[in-house]
Formats: structure tokens, sequence, C-alpha cells
């Protein structure tokens, strides 16, 4: 019997403690992995020509797309002067030294080896070629080569992607599927200036023996877009890995170079801007009450390779970051938005995070509560247009909302009152113009279907009135002890409440991508956003390459200069 991914065991599977391979246990409503007994040692080094050869190469913005890119890149073994050379086209090339920056796995001892180099003083919305190499590069005579394209500079159109939630295309892994190597290939067939993924990478930390490894299927796949164009990312929940970092993020943050954020948590969360749009990335483990990382599941403890020094993880431990920066994230984002309110020349906010405060999926995690108090207020506050997310594997889309209604949920056990802070939509249906106008309130997008899809029936509905329900998280949710012994499990959402706000779902298919398309517009004329969703009918039985058009929404506001 061939092993299955977690979406598609029954709930009877995830509930229990789930045995794969010898060293995968499920358990839990969020059916997430834990590992028991001894992780041997990876043998990709061994198995591989041990030499510098670049690859999982992938672009990312510097502080000012416009003149600063950074190339980065791993290796099998360490590179020896691993350098970029880059140029107009015809023209004279730079040679730029990558920066080696190395982690050693904290469950299997593997020593990954990366490379990042920043590329300054480039002209605007301009081409430039580059090519990739080292000393002990085994295809130094050929050498890996892309080209990329510089942001404008001011204000001028253009287009961007997103989803969430991609895996890899080796199906060898927990979660992974063929669909992703599709949606790497989708990206390229919008052409965007750059792509954003809301998070949940590739989902190393349900392979808690071999985490490199799938991080290096995610690498190469993505690289077929990635090389071409900044692939701008933020963590998810399975970015974090026991013994990496003490967030965990150790291998995210060693493969991405990005915006800085004169904080003490650099990589975490940024910002960078492009034409007049403001485009501000989040890592939403800081604040969520759900607990969806790595966990423990149990009977047996998780053994970390003896060379790593590590000692076991028991049964019921839980890599839980809520409240990790001490509120510095939420004060960086009220600054940053409280700038770009104030600054004239940008007139769209875009918001990236990856858990949801608003989601009515079925089978998916759930609201959570603890962004509706942290965030949507300074949302509200500083007009904040847009926010796309993944982490529920499939689409929907709110209206705008504003604000909140008070004590509307109810315990999802007993039926009492319970306060979820139900966002407040300004409008239950669509405008008759077919324009939204999001300065009257900011529209929540659910993007994740990269290359991973939840079952078909995805949203749930109240049995007695009809009405599409939202679980909420509204407390800190941690694994609990199961009915076997040393075994631990997760509490689902703990209240339910009226999704309201929720304007659009796709009960077809959870894969799909995001296209926006910037128009600046005119001074004394309107400035608009079109959003095209495109998902992959089929896919969820067999790949597809095929992505068709699901729904088109515009938004529209005054250009502010």
């Amino acid at each position: 019997m061939p092993d299955k991914n977690i979406d598609d065991l029954s709930p009877a599977e995830q509930g229990a403690s789930v045995s794969r391979r010898g060293f995968l246990k499920l358990a839990g409503a969020s059916s997430l992995a834990t590992a028991a007994g001894g992780l041997a040692s990876a043998s990709r080094v061994a198995a591989a020509s041990p030499d510098g050869t670049p690859e999982q190469i992938h672009l990312t913005w510097g502080k000012e797309p416009w003149s600063e890119v950074v190339i980065s890149w791993a290796s099998l073994a360490p590179a020896v002067n691993p350098r970029v050379r880059f140029g107009r086209a015809g023209g004279t090339k730079t040679t730029v030294h990558g920066v080696q920056r190395t982690y050693t796995d904290g469950l299997n001892g593997e020593i990954v080896c990366t490379y990042h180099a920043r590329l300054h003083g480039l002209n605007p919305a301009a081409g430039y070629e580059y090519e990739v190499t080292a000393d002990n590069d085994s295809n130094a005579g050929r050498p890996f080569a892309a080209s990329f394209q510089t942001a404008p500079h001011g204000r001028a159109a253009f287009r961007w992607t997103s989803y969430g939630d991609l895996a890899t295309p080796n199906t060898n892994w927990v979660l992974s599927s063929p669909q992703s190597r599709f949606a790497v290939q989708a990206v390229e067939r919008f052409q965007p200036l750059f792509h954003l993924l809301n998070g949940d990478l590739c989902y190393a930390n349900l392979n808690p023996a071999h985490q490199p490894e799938v991080w290096r299927d995610f690498g190469n796949n993505a690289q077929t877009s990635a090389a071409n164009r900044p692939w701008m990312p933020c963590p998810g929940n399975h970015e974090l890995e026991f013994n990496n970092g003490e967030q965990g993020l150790d291998s995210y943050l060693a493969r991405y170079t990005l915006p800085e954020n004169g904080t003490r948590f650099p990589g975490r969360w940024y910002s960078f801007r492009v034409s007049s749009v403001l485009f501000v990335s989040l890592d939403a483990d800081d604040v969520v009450y759900q607990d969806a990382a790595a966990f423990v599941a149990g009977p047996d403890p998780l053994v970390p390779a003896g060379s790593t020094g590590n000692p076991p993880i028991a049964p019921g431990t839980s890599l839980y970051v809520r409240g990790y920066s001490g509120g510095e994230q939420t004060r960086w984002l009220g600054e940053t938005l409280r700038e770009a309110a104030a600054n004239k020349d940008i007139d769209w906010i875009v918001v990236q995070m990856h858990q949801d405060a608003l989601t009515s999926s079925k089978t998916g995690n759930g609201s959570d509560k603890g962004i509706r108090e942290a965030w949507l207020p300074l949302f509200d506050r500083y007009g904040v247009d847009l926010v796309l997310c993944g982490h529920d594997h499939d689409y929907e889309r709110s209206y705008p909302v504003r604000g909140c209604n008070h004590h509307a949920g109810m315990d999802a056990v007993t039926g009492e009152p319970v306060e979820t802070l139900q966002p407040r939509p300004v409008m239950t249906s669509n405008p008759p113009d077919g324009a939204f106008d999001t300065s009257q309130g900011t529209i929540h997008l659910i993007l994740g279907g990269g290359g991973t899809s939840a079952p078909l029936d995805v949203y749930g509905l109240d049995a007695g009135t009809g009405k599409v329900q939202a679980k909420v998280f509204t407390k800190p949710n941690r694994p609990i002890a199961g009915t076997t012994a040393n075994t631990f499990v997760r509490q689902p959402a703990d209240a339910l409440e009226d999704a309201i706000w929720s304007a659009q779902r796709d009960t077809g298919t959870g894969y799909g991508i995001a296209v926006f398309d910037h128009d600046p517009g005119t001074p004394g004329g309107k400035t608009t956003i079109t959003m095209n969703y495109y998902h992959a009918p089929g896919a969820d039985q067999t790949p597809t390459a095929t992505y068709e058009l699901f729904e088109t929404i515009t938004l529209s506001k005054a250009r502010r200069s």
C-alpha cells in the first residue's frame, strides 16, 4: 500500500497516532507530524558529488527593489570562492562574491551551506543577466545562468502573483504533491515582477529525519521560477523546526536574505515598496493562539542523531512560539503602517502572512483571534487594503471588513456566547460597478493551494440555519494528553461564529494562483489593483498544468498624489 499524504487520511486516521515509515506519527485535528526512535544522519552528501555546484537558486528584493537584488543559493559541500557575475545584456559584467551562511540541522546533524550575493546600484525597470559559480563548481564550464528585471522607481504598472503552502513534487515526503511542480510553472506562465509565497514553503518539519532533503527538493523545484524573479516568503507554522534556533527558523533564515526590519529579529518580518504599493510581510506565529508547528505526539520521544548532541524530545513537547518577540513585531508593524499612511506616495498597503484572521474552512485550521486582537485594529487604523494568507488549503475571499461585532461567537462544545471579535463587513454583496473601495475596509484572501489542497468538502455550514460558519481559536491551544498512554493530540478550535464576512469560496478545488495587476492611475484620478484568481480543476485527483480563471475582482480608490 503506498504512503498517504495527510490530506488523504480519514478523520479516524488523523485522530489516532499513525505510524509511517517507522519515524512519523500523526495526531490531532491539525494532522501534524512528529518522529520517534533514532534518526539516522542523512546520506545526501555521500550519495552525490561533494562539490560546490550551485543549486536551489533564488532571488529576493533588497532594501530598494528598483536598485538592489539578492541572489541566494546552496551547495552540497562548502563552495570555494562562490560568486555571481552579472550585468546588462551585452555589457560589462561585475563579480560579487557570495557570503556563506551555514547551520547544522538539529535533528539529523547535517551541515547545510548557503550563499548570498547582494547586487547594488542597479538601474530601475532594467533587465540583467547573471551567472552563479564557484571554483569547485562541477559545471564551471557552463555555469548556471538566468536573468531578472528590477522594479520600477516611482509610480508604474506592474504584476505580482501569490499563493502559499507549496510543498515539493517529491512524493517521498509527507504533504508533498506533484502539483507543486505545476504551481511553480504557473508563476512563470503569468510572468510577474515578483511572487509572494505565503508560508508553509515545504513542510520539512513533517519529515523530521530528512528536513534538509525536503528543503533541497523545494528549492530546486522553486528555482524554475525563483531564479528569474524574486520570491518573497513569510514564515509559516511548518517552518518551525525542533533544535533549529530559538524559534526553530534556522533552516528558513539560512536560505533567505530579506529586507532589514531594524529589530533584533531580522528576517522574520519586513516591508518593501514597488510603485505606490507598500508590501508588509509578517510572522503570524508570533501572535496566533493556535499551536500548529512541530510537536511530539508520542508514545516515544523524538531522538535526534547522536552527532547533534541534542537530547531526546519528550512526548507532548510542542514548538509553540506565540509571543516570542515580546510585542516587538506589533510595535514595528504599527510604526510601519503609520509612516505609510502619512506618505502621499503610497496608495496601497498589502499585508502578507501565513495564518488566517478570517477563514471558514471546515477541514482546515480555522480563524485566529490572536491575529484579530493584535493586528486587525492596526489594519483598520491605517487603512490596509489587502491581506494575503495561506494555511488553510483552499481559496476564500472576504468582503471588505472594518471593526468587529462583540460576543457574536459560541463555544464549540457548550454553545455559550464567546468573544471572537467577529470582523464586521462594510458590505454584504459585490458592488454594482464591480470595484471594491478598500479605503472603506480590508479584503482578506486565503491562497493556501499552491501545491497542496484540502478535501473538496472544505466549508462548514450550520445544520440549523444553513449559514456558513467559521471555526475560531480564542485562547492558547496546546497539545493535550490522548487516550493512549504518553500520546498527545491537538485541541481543535474552541469556538464558532457565522462567517458573515465571507464573500466567495472555491468548492471545486483548493489548488490555485492569484495574479494581481496594479495600475497607478493618473493624478486626480483612480488607482486600481485587479486580482484574477486561477484554479486547477481536477488537480485533487490528477496533477495538471491547466489553470482556469475562477474569479476577477478590482480594488479601486482615489490616487493620493
